[in-house]
């Protein structure tokens, strides 16, 4: 059997004010969902440390980091990023990012890691949004670049949302290759250019969906030629999303998962997932598609 690693610290489930619409829940039940079903073995998860400056600063501009880190954020920029700061948050940013930085080191080794959380594609270099203070796909992905431990990055993001951080941080970086594939009337509304964009109508259903998808990828895999790949898996593509107006069903959400897991597996790809976002009105909805990114990679790699 495979030795899949997957980053996950009890701080990831912080708990936020009452009352606060951000599904904190998931990453505790995530964990206890593939623990209880046999998927994985607690010697699978692995926890991640504070990141080190060192890294975010490789990242995101000083300015931004020092007002982050020591809570000196306007009302109104707090209200951008969608949480109420605290250094408990902040803390809990920086392990997120270690454990995608971590996860990004045992999928060389191993072929594929996770990270329970992350996929924090809306912070920018110098400011955070939409649930996103750091970017950990960035900073992992600089990690792995800075250490010529990949030469060539191919970002595949499939949340409902445009990953607009990830495209403004890499916009001058011919290393990274950043491809969005997400809801095209949905937030942003100024969207950033990625390398590639596609923008999906509203009420798009499996089918469709998954055909874009293939025929794009298998055209990435063979055009940029990436020696490491980063899954931003968010399931806000649901059809029982409430933020998301796409109709991608339950199947067809693990259909995805399989053809971005299944074609790094045989071009013999390393690929780290991060969850990204996910927000049906059950949070047994929100898990089952999250565990079953996990699944597949189960099946994959044995």
């Amino acid at each position: 059997m495979a030795d899949i690693k997957i980053a996950y610290r009890k701080e990831y489930a912080h708990p936020l004010p009452k009352g606060h619409k951000f599904p904190m829940d998931k990453y505790e039940l995530l964990p206890q969902q593939l623990l209880h079903e046999g998927s994985y073995e607690p010697g699978d998860f692995f926890e991640p440390d504070v990141l080190d400056e060192e890294w975010i600063l490789r990242t995101h501009e000083q300015e931004y980091w020092k007002r982050l880190k020591n809570l000196e954020l306007s009302p109104r920029e707090q209200r951008k990023t969608g949480f109420p700061h605290s250094n408990e948050l902040i803390e809990r940013e920086r392990i997120i990012m270690h454990g995608t930085l971590k996860a990004a080191e045992f999928a060389l080794d191993n072929g594929v890691a996770f990270n329970i959380a992350g996929g924090t594609h809306h912070a920018y270099t110098n400011r955070g949004e939409g649930f996103c203070l750091l970017n950990d796909i960035a900073i992992a992905s600089i990690y792995l670049l800075d250490r010529k431990q990949a030469k060539k990055i191919l970002v595949v993001d499939l949340d409902v949302h445009q990953g607009n951080g990830t495209a403004q941080i890499f916009q001058n970086e011919k290393r990274v290759f950043t491809f969005s594939m997400h809801g095209a009337a949905n937030y942003p509304l100024h969207k950033e250019s990625s390398d590639l964009d596609i923008g999906l109508k509203t009420g798009i259903k499996d089918e469709e969906y998954l055909q874009i998808l293939k025929t794009t990828l298998l055209k990435l895999i063979e055009s940029e030629k990436p020696d490491f790949v980063f899954y931003q898996c968010g399931v806000d593509i649901l059809e029982s999303d409430k933020l998301g107006h796409l109709s991608v069903s339950m199947g067809g959400c693990k259909r995805r998962d399989e053809i971005v897991l299944e074609t790094c597996f045989e071009n013999q790809i390393p690929v780290t997932a991060s969850m990204g976002g996910g927000y049906s009105e059950k949070i047994s909805d929100i898990v089952e598609a999250h565990a079953n990114t996990y699944r597949v990679a189960r099946h994959i790699w044995g």
